[in-house]
C-alpha cells in the first residue's frame, strides 16, 4: 500500500469558465510524508568542502570553522562526516568517518587557517572520493560546498563532477559567502546534483551558523528518496511549466515520455515539510462538466523501511461551467503561490534580458517585480527590486549585492507558506 506518502490536489479556481480558446490552470500538488514516517531517521553520510583561500581570512574564517563545529555537534555517532578544505591545492582535515569522537573532529577543524587562491574541482574531487565510502541506499548523502571567490580554469570540471555526484544520489549544497563568487556556476552544480545554492551576506556570522545547522537538520528529516512526479494527460491538455514551490521556488525540468506523460524528477521529501509543485496546464476547450483531466503519480523509496518503487496516484479533476457566480470563486493559497513564482519569474527574466543587453525590458520587469513584491509584503526586497531598475536608468549597470539578493531571496518566497503549513 502506498500509505508512506500523501497526495493532495488543488487547483486556483473552484471552476473554470467555459472558453473558445485554450485556458491556463494552475494545479497544486502537495506530496507530504505520512506521520507514520515521524520515527523514520537516517543516518548521514556528509562532507564539508569548504573554502580556506586567502579571501577568507579573519572573521570569515573563525565564523566558517565555528559553523563546521556547529555541523558535527549536530551529528549522531551513526552519521558518517569528512571535512576537505581547499584553496588552489586541497587537503583532507578529516577523513570520511563516523562522529563518534565529535571533539577530536572539532580539534582538526579548529586548525585551518586561510591562505592561497580558489579552485573548486579540487574540493569537490576530494569531498566526493570521501563520500563514496558511504553511499548505501539507507544513508543520506550530501556535499556542503562553500565559497567566497571564483574559481578559475576547472568550471567544466566542476559541472562534470556535480553530474556524478547526482548519478550517486550525493546532492550538493553550494554556498556563495559574500559578494565576489560565480553564482551561475554554483547555481549549475546545485541543479546537476539535485540539490540547491544559496548565498550568505558577508558580515552576518549568524546566517552562516544558522545554514549550517539547517543544512544538516534538513538531511536528518530526510524520509523519503528518489521520488519522480509521473502526469498523464487528457488529450489535448498541454504542460506549460512546473515550478517546485515548497520548500524553495525552482523551475524543474519536464520530461515527455510521450505525447500525453510528462516526467518530473522530485528527489528527496523531508518529514513535517514534503514537497509541493505548481503545474501550468493549458486547457482546451470543453463543454461544461467535471473532467478528469490529468492522473498525477509519484514514484518513491522508503529506504529505512525497505520500501522501493511504491506508488501514489490524485486525480487532477476540473469542473467548468457558464455560471459567473460558480466561475468567480478561487482559492487564495493557490493564488498567493501564483502571485510568489510571478515574481520571482519576473526578477530571473528582468536579470536575463539586462545579461543580454535590454535595458528597457529589463527595466519594465523589476519595477512589476517590484510591485508584486510590495503587494505580497516583502518591501524590503520591493526596494532592492526598484534601486535595481533605478540603476538600469541611469546606466550604471546591477550591482552585485542587488543581483544576489533578488536571484535567492525570491525562491524562499514561499517559507512562510510553509512555516504556517
Amino acid at each position: 500500500m502506498a500509505d508512506e506518502i500523501a497526495l493532495t490536489v488543488q487547483t486556483n479556481k473552484t471552476a473554470f469558465p467555459l472558453t473558445e480558446g485554450p485556458q491556463l490552470a494552475y494545479v497544486l500538488l502537495t506530496a507530504q510524508p505520512a506521520d507514520a514516517l515521524a520515527a523514520v531517521q537516517m543516518p548521514l553520510n556528509f562532507s564539508l568542502v569548504l573554502d580556506h583561500s586567502g579571501s577568507m581570512s579573519g572573521a570569515k574564517i573563525e565564523n566558517l570553522k565555528a559553523a563546521a563545529c556547529l555541523a558535527v555537534d549536530e551529528m549522531t555517532p551513526e552519521d558518517r562526516l569528512a571535512v576537505v578544505v581547499f584553496d588552489d591545492t586541497v587537503q583532507v582535515v578529516a577523513p570520511a568517518q563516523p562522529v563518534a569522537d565529535p571533539a577530536a573532529i572539532k580539534a582538526r577543524i579548529d586548525k585551518i587557517r586561510a591562505g592561497g587562491g580558489t579552485k573548486i574541482s579540487q574540493g569537490m574531487r576530494a569531498g566526493l572520493e570521501e563520500l563514496a565510502h558511504g553511499v548505501r541506499a539507507d544513508r543520506v548523502s550530501r556535499m556542503l560546498l562553500l565559497t567566497d571567490g571564483e574559481t578559475y580554469g576547472d568550471e567544466d570540471e566542476c559541472r562534470q563532477l556535480a553530474a556524478t555526484a547526482g548519478r550517486q544520489g550525493i546532492a550538493i549544497t553550494a554556498l556563495g559567502l559574500g559578494e565576489g563568487w560565480n553564482e551561475t556556476l554554483l547555481d549549475a552544480l546545485a541543479q546537476a546534483s539535485g540539490g540547491v545554492s544559496d548565498f550568505i551576506p558577508e558580515g552576518q556570522p549568524e546566517t552562516v551558523l544558522k545554514t549550517f545547522r539547517e543544512q544538516v537538520r534538513g538531511a536528518q528529516r530526510t524520509v523519503v528518496q528518489n521520488a519522480v512526479l509521473l502526469l498523464r494527460l487528457a488529450q489535448g491538455v498541454t504542460p506549460r511549466a512546473v515550478w517546485r514551490v515548497i520548500p524553495l521556488i525552482s523551475l524543474l525540468g519536464q520530461r515527455a515520455l510521450s505525447e500525453r506523460d510528462v516526467q518530473v524528477t522530485l528527489g528527496d521529501l523531508e518529514r513535517g515539510q514534503g514537497q509541493s509543485v505548481l503545474v501550468e496546464l493549458l486547457i482546451p476547450p470543453v463543454p461544461a462538466g467535471v473532467y478528469r483531466l490529468a492522473q498525477a503519480e509519484i514514484a518513491y523509496d522508503v529506504a529505512a523501511l525497505g520500501v522501493r518503487n511504491e506508488k501514489v496516484r490524485a486525480d487532477v479533476v476540473l469542473a467548468f461551467s457558464a455560471d459567473p457566480a460558480q466561475t468567480a470563486a478561487s482559492d487564495a493559497t493557490v493564488l498567493n503561490i501564483v502571485e510568489k513564482v510571478t515574481a520571482h519569474k519576473l526578477q530571473t527574466q528582468a536579470l536575463d534580458e539586462a545579461a543580454a543587453g535590454n535595458v528597457a525590458g529589463a527595466t519594465r520587469k523589476l519595477r512589476a517585480a517590484a510591485t508584486r513584491l510590495l503587494d505580497l509584503g516583502e518591501p524590503e526586497l520591493a526596494a532592492v527590486a526598484r534601486e535595481e531598475a533605478e540603476r538600469l536608468e541611469q546606466g550604471q549597470g546591477l550591482s552585485t549585492p542587488g543581483t544576489k539578493k533578488l536571484r535567492y531571496e525570491t525562491r524562499k518566497l514561499t517559507r512562510k507558506l510553509d512555516a504556517e503549513s
